[in-house]
């Protein structure tokens, strides 16, 4: 007797879902989908062009923020054809390859945006504790190595899992939570022991989300020390206000993935909303609030796109 029951085959397609439930307003959701996208890619592309065109500009900060809006932009569009094709024309199937090959882009950009993060972070931490030897530490070769190192590790930590995923069975139902291919999502209709994926997959959030967040946290607690040293409450919140920007591009990369995390291993009796709402931020806001964050909070950067776009 075959040692597969009638209720799990090699699944060809995977099911994605968009909104249960609100199937009627689909159409109406994806014109918020597509004016999110278009803000996202438009805004993005204007920081890169605005940082290359402006040599004042061509410094460590403005680098970092370019490689943040690179990251965002590929994330983006990584998302945009299973999103619109759902909640313009309800086709829901996706192959297990094309599914491998999003998750895996997906979850490496991510990767790389928390590294982005990461170097941001050391960038104020250097400008603001060290700030004698800010142009000394963060030199152009320096950053790029920088940027290298973490775009290999975000690639090579994700390369594994496509190749992990395929060698499962997967069941009828095969049916994923969100409008797009994640791993944590996969690996539960799998019809086989999924042991390999769980603990490889926690080693990745810890090593990769849990260490990049930690050095985050670290470098503003030093960030904090140095500032409040400082006399002078105007000079203490012109360095705080610095860091502003990145602070919330941190909050809004790190809180919902975080908690998507702990739901897909936790927390089995979460309400299905609140799982996809938590997945759609953390794939979809990012990408659309750092560059309106960035262009608002930063005033060089604000007013070269004003002298350039509204002139």
């Amino acid at each position: 007797m075959s040692a597969i029951n009638d209720t799990e085959f090699s699944s060809a397609v995977f099911l994605l879902t968009g909104i249960p439930g609100q199937e009627d307003v689909h159409l109406w959701i994806s014109v918020l989908f597509c004016l999110m996208y278009v803000i996202s890619i438009v805004g993005n592309s204007v920081i890169l062009f605005i940082v290359k065109i402006h040599p004042s500009l061509h410094e460590p900060m403005y680098i970092f923020l370019s490689m943040l809006a690179i990251t965002d932009l590929a994330l983006s569009i990584s998302t945009i054809p299973t999103t619109l094709s759902i909640f313009l024309f309800n086709s829901r199937e996706i192959s297990l390859d094309a599914c491998f090959a999003q998750l895996f882009f997906i979850h490496s950009l991510s990767f790389i945006e928390s590294s982005v993060l990461l170097l941001m972070a050391f960038d104020r931490f250097v400008a603001i504790c060290k700030p004698l030897r800010y142009a000394s530490i963060l030199t152009l070769p320096r950053i790029g190595k920088m940027g290298l190192v973490f775009v290999v590790r975000g690639v090579s930590l994700i390369f594994p899992l496509p190749f992990l995923l395929k060698r499962y069975r997967y069941c009828q139902a095969s049916v994923l939570s969100h409008c797009y291919c994640l791993h944590q999502d996969v690996i539960k209709t799998a019809c086989s022991d999924i042991t390999v994926n769980y603990i490889y997959g926690f080693f990745l959030t810890v090593t990769v989300v849990g260490l990049d967040s930690l050095f985050i946290f670290l470098s503003y607690v030093m960030i904090l020390k140095t500032v409040l040293k400082v006399t002078s409450p105007a000079e203490c919140l012109r360095a705080l206000n610095t860091c502003v920007s990145h602070l919330c591009a941190v909050f809004l990369f790190y809180t919902p993935r975080i908690g998507l995390g702990v739901i897909h291993r936790f927390g089995k009796s979460s309400p299905p909303l609140f799982n996809l709402l938590l997945g759609y931020i953390s794939v979809f806001v990012p990408p659309f609030m750092n560059p309106i964050v960035y262009s608002v909070k930063s005033k060089h950067l604000r007013s070269r796109i004003i002298r350039v776009f509204f002139k």
